[in-house]
């Protein structure tokens, strides 16, 4: 479980807040570019202090931060330690444990790495893999902060927030000893309690059995899906880690994933989940805190992975999801819950090869599941490169197929040439033309997050139609040219999920990977309205909140989002008022709030129901 005193969180470390720096005055300074930026921007280059990480492009700070406990207050104070530069052994309280078989392999494996880490370390990393780039700045990881109570807030706010905001992200425990991606850190999840016009704060990692025993190992022994796999060292770091598990030193039987991606409540739970593990639930308690419950099966029904974009169907309650394997057939399969947990049988997909699947969509009546080019070829590795890849000879395409349906027979797939959607925020039927309208932003190059390339990413917020009668698609930027920009992470009015909307909500990813403010974007016009966070201050996925699910109004409701300043490296949660765009009020938090993925909103029944 989560930590919920003093006591126990002492025993969680992760890496110490870089401290804040000025910015210098010249012009404009070229720094090293992001995986994710791509290489395609210049930002001016700040002068900091000895020490001092302040910019996405400077190192990442090489200090954890260990807790104390205080008095009585049950808050814990830092003090911070130089970390050292040799990696311990694979011994720690639990090597007390290992015979002498196993201490013996264990000391041989790891010579073994250690030797893999040096012959690494003659080799430049690439940007994707470069924890220097990957998690510096306000990218870089932090503490667990046990509940705040009675925080400041500026402005007011609105009566009708009731309940916990949580948001998920990733904050690797320990410092990485290799290669190294944003996706591949330990889940933490973020909370924000609302009460009576009061707010708490708290975060902590989500006790993923991969957490648990790399705590108790005092180093990370797991291998990271994109920042080790690729090429030749990532296939001796998997057979490490097999042998390390065939000699009991670790035990991968109970999972591997981080659950540092998507959150959703379902069936009186919150799930943390990431797309190459079951999810795990976490209950926030009445004080705001927040515990790891278990590694959550739906009572022994889920048997595989479920992708970290589940849909809830605002009407009917019924969650869908789907899980991909990249080893093994059936590579794609759907499934859905009743509202109260009743797993379907899965309906095998069948695909040629593994296939990303990152997000999918539903409507009233169908899913839509992307096909796209962005694929997995192990085989890859052996000639030295990267088993995610970006196959341009294939054809994106989407498949429509019933809800309800028991087997893959009656699904259509339709040809979407060249779209890569990492994300779909919404999609709906429209039966007098019987097509299936698909809202996603579009990305280019499609493998850019992954493989370290020189082209500028866009994401291009897209209509696509799928033409059911023709078997035909056709893709339109909803932006107009002059005004477009990138827009990644965000959502529409979770009360009409699977429904026409108006309106997206969706982060300004601008200057990439950085979110500048939001956009509010009318689906039918292209008409943009934007809230800027305002300078050298940047946030992440915009939450729509709605007031009243009995509203006629589909944008009346809140934004709420975390707003980091890099001249003060304070964090804030802030509410905007959604039809004009006014900020109502400003959350002020005790500690940092890394840039992170995505989250949901608990109302306060839905709390007092908790499983």
């Amino acid at each position: 479980m989560m930590a919920s005193s003093p006591a126990a969180a002492s025993n969680i470390s992760a890496w110490v807040k870089p401290k804040s720096c000025h910015p210098s005055t010249s012009s404009s300074s070229s720094a090293p570019s992001s995986a994710l930026d791509l290489g395609s921007r210049s930002f001016h280059k700040p002068t900091c202090r000895p020490n001092i990480n302040c910019s996405l492009h400077t190192p990442s700070v090489l200090h954890f931060p260990k807790h104390t406990s205080s008095s009585s207050t049950g808050v814990s104070t830092v003090k911070t330690t130089t970390l050292p530069k040799e990696k311990p052994d694979f011994s720690s309280s639990v090597s007390t444990q290992w015979n002498f078989l196993q201490s013996a392999a264990a000391m041989a494996l790891d010579a073994v790495e250690n030797a893999l880490v040096a012959s690494e370390a003659r080799h430049p990393l690439p940007k994707t893999a470069d924890p220097t780039v990957q998690i510096a700045g306000n990218f870089a990881p932090v503490p667990e902060q046990p509940v705040r109570h009675s925080l400041t807030v500026d402005g007011r706010i609105p009566d009708c927030i009731q309940g916990v905001y949580t948001r998920n992200g990733a904050n690797p425990l320990h410092e990485p000893v290799a290669g190294h991606h944003l996706f591949d850190g330990d889940g933490m999840v973020h909370a924000v309690r609302f009460k009576d016009g009061e707010a708490s704060y708290a975060c902590r990692f989500t006790e993923t059995q991969r957490l648990v025993q790399e705590r108790e190992l005092g180093r990370p022994v797991f291998p990271k899906a994109i920042g080790e796999l690729h090429g030749h060292s990532g296939i001796a770091r998997l057979l490490l880690f097999y042998a390390r598990g065939l000699f009991g030193l670790v035990d991968q039987s109970q999972g591997t994933g981080v659950a540092n991606a998507g959150l959703v409540y379902f069936n009186r739970r919150l799930l943390a989940m990431s797309e190459d593990d079951l999810p795990y639930h976490i209950r926030v308690n009445p004080s705001g805190d927040l515990e790891t419950v278990e590694r959550y099966d739906f009572d022994g029904q889920l048997r595989s992975t479920m992708i970290a974009h589940p849909k809830v169907d605002p009407v009917s309650g019924e969650m869908f999801a789907l899980s991909y394997d990249v080893v093994q057939k059936p590579y794609l399969k759907y499934f859905r819950f009743s509202p109260n947990g009743d797993k379907s049988p899965d309906v095998e997909i069948p695909l040629a090869e593994p296939t990303m699947m990152h997000d999918f969509a539903i409507t009233e009546r169908f899913v839509v599941v992307p096909d796209q080019q962005v694929v997995f070829k192990l085989q890859e590795m052996i000639t030295g490169g990267s088993p995610v890849v970006y196959d341009k000879n294939k054809t994106s395409r989407f498949g429509v197929l019933d809800k309800n349906a028991t087997d893959v027979s009656g699904m259509r797939w339709i040809d979407a040439p060249d779209c890569f959607c990492f994300h779909l925020w919404n999609a709906w039927e429209e039966p007098q033309t019987d097509e299936v309208v698909v809202i996603g932003s579009c990305m280019t190059p499609a493998d850019s997050i992954f493989n370290e390339c020189d082209d500028g990413l866009k994401s291009v917020l897209s209509e696509i139609r799928l033409n059911l009668n023709t078997g035909k698609s056709t893709r339109r930027p909803i932006l107009p040219e002059s005004e477009q920009v990138n827009l990644e992470a965000g959502m529409v009015n979770r009360n009409n999920l699977g429904r026409k909307t108006q309106f997206a909500y969706l982060a300004l990813a601008e200057p990439w990977p950085k979110v500048s403010g939001f956009a509010k974007v009318d689906l039918s016009t292209g008409k943009v309205r934007k809230f800027i966070y305002g300078e050298q201050r940047y946030g992440g996925e915009p939450l729509f909140l709605p007031r009243d699910p009995n509203s006629d109004r589909e944008d009346d409701g809140y934004i709420l989002v975390f707003v980091h300043d890099e001249k003060t490296w304070k964090s804030e949660l802030q509410i905007v008022n959604a039809m004009n765009l006014q900020l109502e009020a400003s959350v002020k938090l005790p500690s940092r709030v890394p840039y992170g993925f995505h989250g949901t909103f608990i109302s306060s029944k839905e709390l007092e129901k908790q499983a």
